[in-house]
């Protein structure tokens, strides 16, 4: 991290990096809650702590001369892009510089799928996203949760919470999430896209 006289330059490059869930203790350990659990993780790894804005929990800080801002919205997943809206206008920050982290049911657990469009796939934090932005050409980091035993209900699947015998490896899963977040901003999406989908 850079001294915050950075904060005041006008041409300093942007990134808007959003992980999707529900505030609220009540859904903190459930499947649905992938993206802010990531987020979470790398306020440990850097050591700073979000603060309430509106519509969403946020942290800002300089990283490689780049200005990050990570955002967990608090509109709830079905309005999530209320927030993103909000944040990518205030700061002006570019389209191309947005990267959203969700789960996603249809991927096997532990797999990472980075994209820079594509449909909802039924999610409706992304759905809601694309709805307020105007568009689905948006980054997005998508973190498989489906199991071998998947046969609930979705709502009641990914509203659920992760089993004990899940945990270590979904925590050793989040640090390369992180690893995928940070060369996105530094190496860009067609770079990491290239070096991380092959093997996640």
């Amino acid at each position: 991290m850079s001294s915050s006289h950075l904060y005041n330059c006008k041409n300093i490059e942007k990134f808007l990096i959003i992980g999707l869930g529900n505030p609220g203790c009540l859904y903190k350990k459930t499947r649905h809650n992938l993206g802010f659990m990531i987020l979470d993780q790398i306020s440990k790894k850097y050591f700073f702590s979000f603060s309430k804005k509106k519509f969403g929990f946020i942290y800002k800080f300089i990283y490689n001369g780049k200005l990050l801002f990570f955002l967990k919205p608090t509109t709830y997943m079905n309005n999530s892009g209320i927030s993103v809206k909000y944040w990518m206008i205030k700061e002006k920050i570019l389209l191309k510089n947005i990267l959203v982290i969700s789960d996603d049911i249809y991927l096997n657990f532990g797999s990472f799928r980075l994209r820079k469009k594509g449909g909802s796939g039924g999610h409706n934090g992304l759905k809601n996203i694309e709805k307020e932005i105007g568009t689905s050409h948006y980054t997005r980091l998508r973190f498989g949760i489906k199991k071998n035993h998947f046969y609930k209900k979705v709502d009641s699947y990914v509203l659920g919470n992760w089993k004990k015998e899940e945990m270590n490896y979904l925590f050793s899963r989040l640090d390369i999430g992180i690893e995928i977040i940070f060369s996105f901003i530094i190496n860009g999406l067609q770079k990491t896209m290239n070096m991380f989908n092959r093997y996640t």
